[in-house]
Formats: C-alpha cells, structure tokens, sequence
C-alpha cells in the first residue's frame, strides 16, 4: 500500500512540474558575432558588464544595458549615469587587475582603440570580449541590437529600428542638394582630417557634402595648410566646440569657404564618437551644410554678376 502510494505522488509530482510553463530562453545559448568576426557566446543574458571605450559605454545605456555596466573607461561622459561607474583606465592602457575585480560576465571592448595585447589577456583569463568597431549608420544601428541581445535587452532592436528610421528621413530630406565641398579638420598641430572610410565622412556625405581628402588612404590622414589652400573647399568644419581651430584660416580671404562665411565648429565628442548620438549631430551638421550651400550659390552668383558688369 504504502509503496502504491509512494508511485502514485511521484506520478503526480512529475505532472505539476510538466504543467509548468518554462521559457526556451532560459536553457538557450546567446551567440552573437561582433565587428571582428568572432562569435561571442554567453549561457546567460549578461549581468556585469565592462565597457573600454566611451562610444561603447553610450551604445550599452542606449540598448537599455545601463543598470548592467559595472565599469567604463575614462572619458565615458554619457550619459551622466556612466560617470559615476570605477573607471577601468584608459582605452589605449587599461587596468586589468581592476576590470578583473569587477568580475564581468562581458567586456564591451573596442577594436581598433584598445591594446591588442591586453584585450587577448583578458581572453586569456576566460573573459568574454566582444569588440566593437562601427564604422557606418547601419554598423551602429545593428550594434544596438547586438548589444541589447548579449545583455537581454529588447530596448537594443527597438532602439536600432528608431535609429535606422531617422537616418532614414535625413537621406530623404538631403538627397539630390547641390554638392558642397568639406574640409573636416580634427585637429590643427599636426593638421589632421579624415578620410572616406571614417564614419564622419559618411555622415559629411548623407548631408550632401564631399570630402576633399576622402581619397586619402589613412583612416585619419595629416596633410599640410598648403593642400587645404589648393583644395579650397566651400566649407571648414572643425571638431572643436571652442572654435580655435579655425582662427589659422580667417587670414586666407580668397578661400572660398572664408568667402561664403562657411566656416563651422561641431562639438567633436558627438560628431566624431560612433555612438546613438551621432544621428543627432549629424541632424545639425545637415542643417549647417545647407545653409552654406545656400551660402556659396548666392556669393558664386554675386561673382558671376560682377563679372558681367565688368565685361560689359
């Protein structure tokens, strides 16, 4: 009887536990590739997130990972939340005793701008890494729900549609403008600019400009003052909010971009970091590019009517 009794509750025990609804999520792998190529994989949505990069940090807040990261890289400025996480050093020099102490379950790491050597380190002491190099709209876009995957996160995809949907618009709104040419200048002592493969220049592109060292092979070429005068662009930006960058070229009157009054500051964090913020910048780089289009078509054609004057 009693043994009867025994078969009869672990029969019903194990039909409860059948009843129970248990998501296929919870036994899943996720597996995701990153801009490297590489395949990362966690048994679990993560939970202890590092980032070493800034564009990094402000990609895992935007994909709705913030309450996960426990630790970021210096200069990760936003959003304000991400400044008061332990700093694990710099991009290029990172603190590896201290991004272990915070026992991340993934690093969010950044290809080109980390140390090679130590990001295979942390490889090596069985962290998972996943590098991150957008170097497009779309990158960015698809590195939001990548990320958002990795941690759990549906806010990621979501993200990436509203992402995908305002670059969208400003193709729209800016295709078929009149073509302005753009020097870009990141820096002044060496000169500094950026070339066609940078994601700046795709943003110069969707707003109807050209760059006029896109061609250039480096990624961030330096080129001379003498090779700005000969290309004489119709506009100058500088990625420098405080506006100094520019004063070298005032003195030069014949420069077109002098001119036309086409001379223009961008705040460089937003502009030049490859993170969610950019399709903002670029909303205010769009606007600014058009007006100096409109710019250099009413000085060429206050040129062009002193001219016929003259001839005539």
């Amino acid at each position: 009887m009693t043994s009867r009794l025994s078969l009869r509750s672990l029969f019903a025990a194990a039909i409860v536990l059948m009843s129970i609804s248990v998501p296929a999520t919870v036994f899943a792998t996720i597996s995701v590739l990153d801009d490297s190529g590489n395949a990362v994989t966690l048994a679990a949505p993560a939970q202890r997130i590092v980032s070493l990069s800034p564009h990094a940090t402000e990609l895992l807040f935007a994909a709705g990972a913030g309450q996960q990261v426990v630790g970021v890289s210096e200069y990760s400025d936003f959003p304000a939340a991400a400044k008061q996480l332990p700093s694990v050093g710099g991009s290029g020099h990172l603190d590896i005793e201290r991004i272990v102490s915070l026992k991340p379950d993934l690093i969010v790491a950044w290809g080109s701008g980390n140390n090679r050597r130590q990001l295979e380190r942390l490889r090596k002491l069985g962290l998972t890494v996943f590098e991150s190099e957008p170097r497009s709209f779309e990158a960015i876009a698809d590195s939001l729900k990548r990320i958002g995957t990795l941690a759990g996160r549906d806010e990621g995809r979501l993200q990436a549609q509203q992402f995908r949907q305002h670059v969208q618009t400003l193709q729209q709104q800016y295709a078929g403008r009149a073509p302005v040419t753009v020097f870009y200048q990141i820096w002044s002592t060496p000169l500094m600019t950026l070339n066609d493969a940078h994601i700046v220049s795709q943003a110069i592109r969707l707003c109807g400009g050209l760059n006029v060292f896109g061609q250039l092979k480096p990624l961030v070429p330096t080129i001379s003052r003498e090779a700005v005068l000969t290309a004489n662009p119709d506009m100058i930006i500088v990625s420098d909010e405080t506006g100094k960058g520019l004063e070298r070229w005032r003195s030069f009157k014949r420069m077109q971009a002098v001119t036309s009054g086409n001379l223009l500051t961008v705040d460089g964090v937003m502009m030049n970091r490859a993170g969610p913020r950019l399709i903002e910048a670029t909303r205010a780089l769009c606007e600014q590019i058009d007006q100096a289009r409109q710019r250099t078509e009413k000085h060429t054609g206050q040129v062009f009517k002193k001219l016929n004057e003259t001839n005539n």
